[in-house]
């Protein structure tokens, strides 16, 4: 691990998507804790006001004081994103390391399952689930995470697949080791790398597909803050101030960037192949 950070830092793409994301972090996980405001507190005499001492980034259309609902809004993204990649990344790869350890009558189903998810946009997806299921914040969690198990379940797969062609397999199986056994404790360990790099760049989408949702009303709903109902709230209100859209906008794309980054340079640190020749 700390080979993995220092080949991180070293970057400077990587050490900018460090800073952002250990930055989120801390904002989603202190935003309950150190709330100068609360987010939802209304105090209309204090509409569209500029950033200062008081309100560090302006206030909105009803006088809410934007730092606190960005902090809540990085709450609700990151709960959302870290829920929707543990469920998808245990789904899928139970279903992965089944479809490859399994007889083609077994292993079929999981692969068609896998298809038809993987034919719809994960949005228009989405949309359909809430329509049945209706909007709300771990309602969404639930249906990204189902459009992103064949993503996790066909890299899972494709690893099982290749890591039991290796010898120290087929020496356990010589010395008889039980098929479960073997999938705990010598083929899940060696498939994590590759899904841990994949469920890091799919945090930014998680964080996207969920902005997308509350900024059309069927994600989050108000009054609790979020990155997208912050950007609807702000689109509806831009000729009178530019603030409130230009604080989370700017919010949503650096978090999206950086971990992107992060996840590029994860990549590369533990994927020999891809580091730089020297």
């Amino acid at each position: 691990m700390s080979r993995v950070l220092r080949s991180i830092v070293a970057r400077p793409s990587g050490a900018f998507a460090l800073i952002v994301v250990v930055t989120i972090c801390a904002m989603s996980f202190l935003a309950p804790v150190i709330d100068l405001q609360l987010p939802n507190k209304i105090n209309v005499t204090q509409r569209f006001e500029l950033p200062s001492a008081a309100h560090w980034l302006g206030t909105d259309h009803l006088g809410r004081d934007l730092f606190s609902r960005l902090m809540h809004g990085t709450t609700v993204a990151m709960s959302v994103a870290l829920s929707a990649i543990a469920i998808a990344l245990t789904l899928g790869t139970i279903l992965g390391i089944i479809a490859a350890e399994s007889p083609a009558r077994w292993e079929r189903p999981i692969l068609i399952i896998f298809d038809v998810i993987a034919s719809f946009p994960s949005l228009v997806l989405a949309l359909a689930f809430i329509a049945v299921l209706g909007p709300g914040l771990w309602n969404v969690a639930i249906i990204i995470a189902i459009t992103l198990v064949p993503h996790f379940g066909r890299v899972a797969r494709a690893q099982v697949l290749s890591v039991r062609e290796q010898p120290y397999i087929e020496a356990e199986h010589i010395l008889g080791a039980s098929r479960s056994r073997i999938a705990l404790m010598h083929t899940l360990p060696n498939i994590m790398g590759p899904l841990v790099i994949l469920a890091s760049m799919d945090i930014p989408v998680v964080i996207a597909i969920e902005a997308g949702l509350s900024f059309i009303g069927l994600g989050v709903r108000p009054p609790l803050a979020s990155w997208g109902t912050l950007i609807y709230d702000g689109f509806a209100y831009i000729n009178q101030s530019t603030v409130p859209v230009i604080v989370s906008c700017v919010a949503l794309g650096v978090a999206t960037l950086g971990f992107t980054l992060l996840g590029e340079a994860l990549r590369d640190a533990i994927d020999p192949r891809m580091r730089p020749a020297t």
